[in-house]
């Protein structure tokens, strides 16, 4: 990032409110609003700022139960499996990692009946060797973002 200190601001700023104008964004960091749009599209041109979405609260629109999926996995199928974790729309999160288990997956349903059907879709993948599934109780935090460190001399 080239100005990083200033982008790191109009990262912050925008974490606390994605729908921040640029005018308003100029005002709080005190720059122009071209300096406002040219940090802007060089962050989303290198990857920083991947897009814009609303922070979807998944319980109340009816999808009160989390999945956690741990997965072991046959090597070669290591792509596969995940691309088609990729693909169903309510696995919101799908992790490769290392440990006991290839791939953790998080998945969101209306019901213990669809994540049971979802689930065991998933399982009749023959390269899948062995899995575990645990129901979230209570999410304490989730889908959290944190401000960059900016150092203090900004």
């Amino acid at each position: 990032m080239v100005h990083e200190h200033l982008d790191q601001k109009m990262v912050n700023a925008l974490l606390g409110d994605g729908r921040a104008s640029l005018r308003s964004l100029a005002e709080e960091l005190d720059v122009s609003v071209t300096t406002i749009s040219n940090h802007l599209s060089a962050l989303e041109d290198e990857g920083v700022i991947e897009g814009y979405t609303p922070k979807i609260n998944y319980d109340e629109c009816g999808y009160d139960v989390t999945a956690i999926i741990q997965l072991r996995v046959e090597g070669h199928a290591l792509p596969e499996v995940t691309e088609a974790l990729r693909e169903h729309r309510q696995m919101i999160s799908v992790y490769e990692v290392t440990g006991d288990h290839d791939i953790i997956a998080i998945g969101k349903f209306k019901d213990t009946d669809g994540m049971n059907d979802q689930i065991k879709s998933i399982l009749s993948d023959p390269d899948i060797s062995a899995s575990n599934t645990s129901v979230v109780l209570n999410a304490v935090t989730e889908n959290e973002q944190f401000e960059l460190d900016v150092p203090e001399d900004e």
